[in-house]
């Protein structure tokens, strides 16, 4: 009988032990779904997909040119004050007075020198030379590739190593009619603003040449979420649910990609933040 009670009294207290187990697992488990089963949905970076500037680009490089320049071979000995070099003049204006004659600007440019001496001209003699580089020529060498697209009045953007921060904007003025059959090029002729005469005679400049310009809706390529050859946004709808959709794009500038099919003005689209994120979540929007 002593035995029959202690087996009766072992099972209730098994039985008191398990139901305190899983009444504590189901307790604790009830909190932890309050304290973290409604976690706030992330927040994400949103961009407003609107029109942006779109070209296509040629590289090239070519040396500058003054629109217009002339030299003067001055002997030393015959000049009757010195001569103000770097100076600007414009057209009529005394560019050296010589003990025989006055030489005078032809045209409006800056007095310079390329510094010939009597070393070389075998005489006490110095080259004066006369630029007016407020408009620089460029001739460029343009690949065959590119003969349907060439045409006057294409912007180029230009870069003179001297000053890396700055450029210069100017314009394709003219090009052959034909193809260079040795270099397989067209040649053309870029005329390049250089209003504060920053870029010397003579220097090697790094050109860009725009063609293809148009304005088109574009998101930032940072949106993008690659998928073997297929691409894809996460679209914000209204009730601020993201919807995962596949895009089709086309030219990339300045860190945009053109949209051509996928997307409309004005929809919203993640920016940034994208690593957290699944189609169908809820996001919290952000304005950069």
């Amino acid at each position: 009988m002593k035995r029959s009670k202690k087996v009766t009294i072992g099972i209730i207290i098994f039985f008191v032990i398990v139901a305190t187990v899983i009444g504590g697992r189901t307790a604790m488990g009830i909190y932890f779904k309050k304290k973290f089963g409604k976690r706030p949905p992330p927040g994400v970076i949103v961009e407003v997909v609107a029109k942006k500037r779109f070209s296509q680009t040629i590289e090239s490089y070519c040396t500058a040119l003054s629109s217009k320049t002339k030299s003067f071979k001055i002997n030393k000995s015959e000049l009757l004050e010195p001569i103000k070099f770097k100076s600007k003049v414009k057209r009529g204006d005394v560019i050296a007075k010589l003990r025989n004659k006055t030489i005078l600007a032809p045209f409006e440019g800056k007095i310079g020198t390329r510094g010939i001496s009597s070393s070389i001209l075998g005489t006490d003699s110095v080259m004066v030379t006369l630029d007016d580089a407020e408009k620089i020529l460029c001739d460029l060498q343009i690949p065959e590739v590119f003969a349907a697209v060439l045409e006057s009045g294409l912007k180029v953007n230009a870069k003179f190593i001297a000053y890396k921060n700055k450029s210069y904007s100017g314009v394709i003025i003219s090009h052959a009619s034909r193809v260079n059959a040795q270099t397989r090029s067209i040649l053309a002729r870029a005329q390049i603003n250089n209003e504060n005469l920053d870029i010397l005679p003579g220097s090697l400049l790094d050109i860009e040449l725009y063609y293809n310009n148009k304005e088109a809706l574009s998101v930032a390529d940072t949106s993008i979420i690659f998928e073997d050859d297929k691409k894809f946004v996460y679209k914000i709808l209204d009730n601020n649910k993201i919807e995962k959709t596949e895009i089709i794009t086309g030219i990339r500038k300045d860190g945009n990609l053109e949209i051509l099919e996928g997307l409309y003005a004005n929809d919203k689209v993640v920016r940034e933040g994208l690593a957290r994120l699944a189609d169908g979540m809820k996001v919290k929007p952000l304005v950069k």
